[in-house]
């Protein structure tokens, strides 16, 4: 369940520029995915109203997010929430009628990091056209700030960063954090290539494999706490 951003190249280069102390000690981080169009869905997707099914903002943006975060910077040690529901129709397009909805659509997160650092979280499915994705980073010693008009899951993301300034600075990717071809598509299916090139390199190696199922079997118990903390 929502690994793959562990694969994005962006993703990849920001955790080891924290883990290399670019930014120094981690005092405080935030990540936001906003996005649009909550209101009306076509009949066949509808099903997702309903938050017993397992499928909403909340297991699905939200994992794949907030596991991104928790990768550059590490794990949370506590944290509070509020998991709510806004939107509590939709309007099914093709069959002209409202239905009542009870999966979340606005998560707010804020905690200590195990590092000793603060962390905050927004995610959200908004009536209208959102913000994106967001990751922002503040250390001691500098800034890093990742964007992307999709999420780190599926889409390109871009990273700035200064150390000791004011002014952010585009970071250029080095390649080695590629691994799919050049003709790759950008988009859903980039991310897991570049997961199954690193699956195929674990088995050449005998290496463990990272992201396993023990990975997924952990994010799916944060999801679970971040529900019960709200």
């Amino acid at each position: 369940m929502g690994l793959q951003s562990r694969a994005n190249p962006t993703i990849l280069y920001a955790k080891d520029l924290v883990e290399s102390g670019y930014v120094g000690e981690v005092m405080s981080c935030h990540v936001s995915r906003i996005n649009g169009g909550v209101l009306e869905r076509q009949s066949d997707r509808t099903w997702q109203r309903d938050k017993e099914l397992g499928a909403n903002t909340l297991t699905i943006s939200c994992g794949h997010t907030i596991d991104a975060l928790r990768f550059v910077v590490g794990d949370f040690s506590e944290l509070s929430s509020i998991v709510s529901t806004q939107a509590k129709e939709w309007f099914e397009v093709d069959t002209n009628q409202m239905v009542d909805v009870t999966s979340p659509d606005n998560i707010l997160i804020s905690g200590k990091l195990a590092n000793g650092g603060v962390g905050s979280v927004h995610i959200a499915s908004n009536p209208w056209v959102g913000s994106g994705y967001r990751m922002e980073i503040y250390g001691r010693e500098g800034t890093l700030n990742l964007s992307s008009e999709g999420s780190a899951n599926t889409d390109a993301v871009q990273i700035q960063g200064v150390r000791e300034g004011n002014i952010l600075e585009d970071l250029q990717v080095p390649e080695r954090y590629t691994f799919v071809l050049e003709g790759m598509p950008q988009g859903a299916p980039y991310n897991v290539g570049q997961m199954y090139y690193q699956f195929g390199q674990s088995i050449i190696s005998g290496d463990a494999s990272q992201p396993d199922f023990y990975t997924a079997v952990e994010l799916h118990h944060l999801v679970d706490s971040i529900q019960a903390a709200s």
